[in-house]
């Protein structure tokens, strides 16, 4: 197993498998790509690796999922591991939510969903180079 992870969440599995399959094209040779369908998923997730000594580099979180909404789920991933960059990518945040995430973790970037890919990977390779 690699020792550094990108995490995607979103309770869409059509709106994951995408995601994964556009980021292990890019970056698969140099980190793992993992998924969650749930906050709570993605927050075992970040603990397991972490316990194999893999390191969760960036995260891309949905804001609108059940029991926990992206704002509050990047408070909890700021609260424990704060050298965790993040992206939103929503196309139903609200601008609250938002100002929120920014606000009370280090969010580095908010996308609308539908995403431009380049966009996307471009981002996640500025946030990966940083690590």
């Amino acid at each position: 197993m690699k020792k550094q992870a990108i995490l995607c969440v979103d309770d869409d599995i059509t709106i994951l498998e995408s995601l994964k399959s556009q980021l292990q094209a890019k970056f698969s040779k140099d980190f793992t790509i993992e998924i969650a369908e749930s906050a709570e998923e993605a927050l075992e997730t970040i603990d397991f690796l972490s316990q194999r000594k893999v390191q969760t580099l960036v995260i891309i979180t949905d804001w609108l999922m059940p029991e926990m909404k992206g704002d509050e789920f990047l408070i909890k991933v700021a609260e424990k591991y704060p050298q965790i960059s993040t992206i939103m990518l929503s196309g139903q945040a609200d601008k609250k939510a938002i100002d929120n995430a920014f606000e009370r973790t280090k969010l580095s970037m908010f996308i609308e969903k539908p995403w431009e890919k380049e966009r996307l990977l471009d981002a996640v390779e500025a946030l990966t180079a940083k690590h």
